[in-house]
């Protein structure tokens, strides 16, 4: 065989070599591994955007909402998700972009378990009851998913509080649980957004004051009737706070 000819083949098998090494190397690459075991963003987030990524926000911000209000979880990035966002970039002595950005998202990943659980409050703290979260006044699933949205305003709550624990007594009841427990037939435990608090690193008067900045529009405490040795904190509607002894009423 002349030797261009030779050459000319070896070029054509150099080539086919470098094209299934380059087909192999592509097979075997695959999406980047997540940052972040519950969940990770991909871009920033501002003011306007939607979408599940800026609910996945609201929700690990929900403890930051203007005094007695309460952060939508609806998926849509408003002047109030701004404001909440600006508030807990504040907390953490981020700058206050009041965007969702790399700084927030990583400052988020250090404050949760890979099952989206912020890191000083478990699922097992707001279930006393059924550990599948069924028998309620909703839906297994959201249940749990109330219950997690109650957990991140109970983190919030414990950070500016001195990161001092918060004693859980109490959470999700099925209504059977709730029955044994003599709770109210209306019970917002039975929709696994409450959660009561036993004294600890702070009184009970401490910690209802405080949850009024927290977003829970239901504050109850000691002078109701029932609640002189806990409080009780929920999401429900609308406002209702009555702590009498501590001043927290609407």
């Amino acid at each position: 065989m002349p030797r261009r000819a030779v050459r000319a083949v070896l070029a054509l098998v150099m080539v086919a070599a470098a094209v299934l090494v380059g087909t192999a190397a592509v097979a075997t690459a695959g999406p980047a591994a997540p940052k972040d075991g519950c969940f990770t963003w991909s871009h920033d987030l501002a003011e306007g955007a939607s979408g599940d990524d800026v609910k996945q926000l609201q929700i690990r911000v929900s403890g930051y909402p203007a005094s007695g209000e309460v952060i939508a979880v609806d998926g849509e990035f408003g002047p109030a998700t701004k404001a909440a966002v600006a508030r807990f970039q504040k907390a953490y002595g981020l700058s206050e972009t009041g965007k969702g950005d790399s700084a927030t998202y990583n400052k988020i990943y250090e404050l949760q378990d890979d099952d989206c659980s912020p890191a000083h409050f478990a699922f097992g703290e707001l279930n006393n009851c059924n550990s599948d979260w069924s028998g309620g006044a909703v839906s297994a699933a959201e249940a749990k998913s109330n219950a997690l949205r109650t957990m991140w305003k109970l983190e919030a709550m414990r950070h500016a509080m001195g990161d001092k624990p918060l004693r859980v007594t109490s959470g999700f009841r099925s209504k059977a649980c709730n029955d044994q427990v003599g709770g109210a037939a209306s019970s917002r435990h039975l929709f696994g957004d409450a959660a009561d608090l036993g004294a600890g690193s702070h009184s009970l008067c401490e910690m209802a004051k405080e949850a009024r900045n927290r977003g829970f529009h239901g504050i109850l405490g000691p002078g109701f009737p029932g609640h002189d040795d806990h409080t009780h904190v929920d999401h429900r509607s609308s406002k209702y706070w009555d702590a009498p002894d501590c001043g927290v009423t609407n």
